[in-house]
């Protein structure tokens, strides 16, 4: 069953564009209606334990790690935020596209709080309001689940050798395989043409001696004239 046509690149840059515009716009009004609704620092349960909103500001990365180094973060992210929109410009794989739009669209999400939000640029904490306290300690927001998933999405398809042009690893280990099939067989082939060659050419010597031959026997004297 043929694949799918691979994207043209300027289809693949407006799909990272638009998914990251989304989790982006997302990602902002959830903060916003955090910081109007929600009480600092005290948890709202949602779902009892399984699920609580808990409004805190994070000088941290992602899941509150790091709160001492917060410029580190904020270089790092505006790093990564730089590679996949240079990466964007070559994609051509749908895959690739959705991963990295979401990927972006939450470091975005994250970047924009280190530059705007107090105590100020580039010192910003990071709005947080999500927590599942029987899973793990750390409270996150939406770009953070962007940023954890996005992540894990580019090692899977790095695992199932998908590349940015939309084809996978396997396909360029069968075309080499046919190119070197095909050259074979034009070798076996000129090999055969050699091989059905060489009689003739062998005989052309046993030709030439048998004119000599001839040739002698019609010089000879006949047995009566000596």
């Amino acid at each position: 069953m043929p694949g799918r046509r691979p994207l043209r690149r300027s289809a693949a840059g407006a799909i990272v564009a638009i998914i990251a515009a989304l989790v982006l716009a997302a990602d902002q009004f959830v903060k916003h209606l955090t910081i109007e609704n929600l009480p600092l620092q005290e948890p709202v349960p949602v779902l009892g334990e399984f699920l609580q909103l808990y409004y805190v500001r994070n000088p941290g990365a992602a899941f509150s790690l790091g709160s001492d180094v917060t410029w580190i973060f904020t270089i790092a992210l505006a790093v990564v935020a730089g590679v996949i929109v240079w990466k964007a410009f070559g994609l051509r794989s749908r895959l690739w596209a959705v991963v990295l739009g979401g990927l972006l669209g939450g470091v975005l999400g994250n970047l924009g709080d280190r530059l705007f939000r107090e105590p100020g640029f580039p010192m910003g904490h990071v709005v947080d309001m999500i927590s599942m306290p029987w899973m793990m300690p750390a409270i996150f927001n939406v770009a953070d689940i962007f940023i954890v998933t996005g992540m894990i999405s580019v090692a899977l398809l790095v695992v199932v050798g998908l590349r940015f042009d939309g084809t996978r690893e396997r396909d360029h280990v069968a075309v080499e395989t046919d190119e070197e099939a095909e050259a074979a067989a034009i070798a076996e082939s000129a090999a055969e043409h050699g091989r059905a060659a060489e009689p003739e050419q062998a005989a052309e010597p046993d030709s030439a001696a048998d004119d000599a031959r001839r040739a002698d026997a019609d010089g000879a004297p006949a047995a009566g004239e000596r």
